[in-house]
């Protein structure tokens, strides 16, 4: 019996997967969807180059169009290099990276895991020492020549791993805050007051706690739900 596959996923399977943003979208799948939806061409992917446009226009039964250079040139896959002498370990890179190929913490030297890393270039910009330079590291082969399907699917699941650690941070920063913002209310109601003034800020500050708490739980139910928060 065939297995039914979305035609998202159809073409974000092959894409290289760099998450780079290069197409003008945030994320490979998100480019898929847009290819989907008329929001994009399925010319718009540089890694992918040349070859990549003949892979999707043939899934999609479209004609071989050329390489839309407005969002980069096809090129040989980069691996990003840090000068470990210059870096100042702001973390600007590392909060950059969309696989977590980089690795270090603050005021420590950063370095880059050549076996995870995309090429993808977003970790060059933030550098305020611009001490990264991106290396070619595939001997002349580009476009798709230069990547294979196990690389790409290791570089989906890293990005996927990375946004599931990215959810998982958040929400844990914000019980932690939620937290301290219940103990910060119960000592305001265990307070005393002596005069209508103090009566009157304790109310005040309590009525801003307490509106706290329920932004941050209006956020979590809409973060569980998939919805934008109120």
């Amino acid at each position: 019996m065939a297995v039914f596959i979305p035609l998202v996923t159809q073409i974000e399977h092959l894409l290289p997967q760099t998450q780079c943003t290069k197409c003008g979208f945030p994320s490979c799948h998100e480019y898929a969807s847009a290819i989907v939806h008329g929001a994009a061409s399925y010319n718009q992917c540089p890694p992918g180059g040349q070859e990549g446009v003949v892979r999707l226009a043939t899934l999609l039964q479209q004609p071989i169009i050329p390489l839309n250079i407005h969002h980069g040139e096809e090129r040989e896959r980069p691996l990003a290099v840090i000068e470990e002498a210059y870096c100042i370990g702001c973390t600007l890179c590392i909060q950059a990276c969309p696989v977590d190929a980089i690795i270090g913490a603050p005021k420590q030297m950063h370095s880059v895991i050549p076996e995870l890393c995309t090429g993808c270039d977003l970790c060059v910009a933030p550098c305020p020492v611009d001490c990264i330079t991106m290396v070619p590291v595939t001997g002349g082969q580009t476009g798709w020549a230069a990547w294979s399907q196990p690389l790409a699917d290791q570089s989906r699941r890293q990005f996927e791993a990375r946004n599931r650690r990215l959810v998982r941070e958040k929400a844990e920063n914000e019980e932690r805050l939620a937290a301290k913002a219940a103990a910060k209310l119960k000592a305001l109601e265990d307070e005393t007051t002596s005069n209508e003034m103090e009566r009157l800020a304790k109310e005040r500050k309590k009525n801003i706690i307490t509106a706290a708490i329920e932004r941050a739980r209006l956020k979590k139910i809409a973060a569980e739900s998939g919805k934008t928060e109120p």
